[in-house]
């Protein structure tokens, strides 16, 4: 794609960037069969090639883009299904948060919007007041007749029923071998909507010699902020866990940064990038986005421990945006699974997004619904008897349209390796293990009997 770039403009680097990703562009269209919102609306303007002209326009005339602009690049679930197709290898990832950090600095918003936005990116990231706001959702059910919408919506996101909030405690946490020693990323929202995710890696991992470290200062990765646009607020938190880290990694002898939500793992790995322009934190950054694992990669490495028991289970795995299309991770939680005894089902229209996207389902609640609700019934004419996926986003997501109960892998893979049954199942009817039938292993490439519409 051809740019019209000023010199003055491509002295600031971040334009420069972006100008270049631009004009890697060359139209050729595969991307427009596994965007969601394109698929949903056949709106050119909803698709990957559509918003790439828009944000050369818009980044090309500087200053405040036109509301028509703004609604189409805010209706991007960022769920890089676009990079696994594109011919060319745009690196749309990167120029779409180049996009919304015009938007956040140039644009002016609805107050309602503003605040609601704001809210978002200060309250998820600190768990211990994401979780307190959290014990006051009845009195808010109670007052939803008076909020406008989106608020309604944002309390209909949260279960109804909620396990007790509990932090890791920072330090290391040792193993019987100490084979391993790996930091765990702890995290923020997960904390709080489902603490077993972490108690269930934190046993893994030490039942298969590792011994754990939980970095005191490391927190929220900055994911949330970053894709609304607040690149300032993402810098600052993820400057703190890579300062946090690297004293563990000169300390502890850190092997492995492992990482249990795939959108997480995402911005992780792309720290080098995010802080590049940091002096004083670069290459610390860089060394951390090295180390970098997500729990499926680092996992399929132990030799697991098998106690016995039949786990032939029909777990029909959902593959997050993030780990298939972010980290081009596929194969290694499904080899887990089976490994295990689990017998995984693959879901028609793996590619295609929950809907979840960060706080997209709360932004964009029609939107979100639809593709939550396809997702849904995909994963239910597989007919599994549990779901397993690897981000907490997609399990409560997913968790509001379907009957089946929603874990991460790895609490099936705490269990199957000795662990306690997970909290999930534990009230559930669940059907006589099935002997185990071969799974077909998927290379990731979408396939038109599962996935374009």
């Amino acid at each position: 794609m051809r740019t019209n770039f000023t010199a003055e403009q491509l002295v600031d680097p971040s334009l420069r960037e972006a100008a270049r990703i631009i004009g890697t562009c060359d139209h050729y269209g595969f991307c427009t069969n596994t965007c969601p919102t394109y698929v949903l609306t056949r709106d050119e303007n909803e698709s990957p090639r559509g918003r790439i002209e828009l944000i050369r326009a818009m980044l090309e005339k500087g200053g405040t883009p036109d509301a028509a602009t703004v609604r189409h690049l805010d209706s991007c679930l960022s769920c890089l299904s676009c990079m696994t197709t594109c011919a060319v290898k745009v690196d749309y990832m990167h120029l779409i948060d180049h996009a919304r950090v015009h938007i956040q600095r140039h644009f002016r918003r609805p107050l309602l919007e503003q605040m609601l936005r704001a809210l978002l990116a200060f309250t998820l990231a600190r768990p211990r007041l994401f979780a307190a706001l959290l014990k006051a959702r009845g009195l808010a059910r109670a007052l939803s007749w008076a909020m406008p919408s989106v608020l309604r919506n944002m309390l209909d996101m949260i279960p109804q029923k909620l396990a007790p909030s509990r932090a890791l405690a920072a330090g290391t946490h040792l193993s019987k071998a100490g084979t391993h020693r790996v930091a765990l990323l702890a995290g923020c929202v997960q904390q709080v909507l489902n603490a077993n995710v972490n108690a269930a890696t934190l046993r893994l991992l030490q039942r298969h010699g590792c011994d754990v470290v939980i970095s005191e200062g490391a927190g929220c990765c900055g994911s949330l902020a970053l894709h609304m646009g607040r690149a300032d607020e993402a810098r600052r938190l993820a400057a703190a866990n890579v300062r946090a880290w690297c004293r563990d990694i000169d300390a502890a002898g850190i092997e492995a940064i492992v990482v249990n939500a795939s959108g997480c793992g995402t911005t992780v790995k792309d720290l080098g990038h995010l802080l590049a322009d940091d002096p004083a934190l670069a290459e610390n950054a860089r060394e951390v986005a090295r180390l970098a694992r997500d729990i499926s990669e680092f996992a399929r490495t132990l030799p697991f421990v098998r106690p016995g028991g039949n786990f032939g289970f029909r777990v029909a795995y959902h593959d997050p945006c993030s780990i298939r299309h972010g980290q081009k991770i596929i194969e290694p939680p499904r080899e887990i699974l089976r490994e295990l005894g689990f017998q995984v089902l693959e879901v028609p229209e793996a590619h295609f997004c929950c809907g979840s996207a960060g706080t997209y389902n709360l932004l964009h609640p029609d939107t979100a619904t639809t593709l939550g609700r396809r997702k849904a019934q995909h994963i239910e004419s597989v007919a599994p008897d549990i779901i397993a996926t690897g981000n907490i986003g997609c399990m409560v997501q997913i968790g509001r349209f379907t009957r089946v109960p929603v874990l991460h892998w790895v609490e099936l893979a705490d269990w199957a390796t000795g662990g306690a049954m997970p909290p999930a199942l534990r009230h559930v009817a669940l059907p006589p293990p099935q002997p185990l039938q071969p799974s077909i292993p998927d290379d990731g490439t979408p396939r038109p009997d599962v996935g374009f519409w």
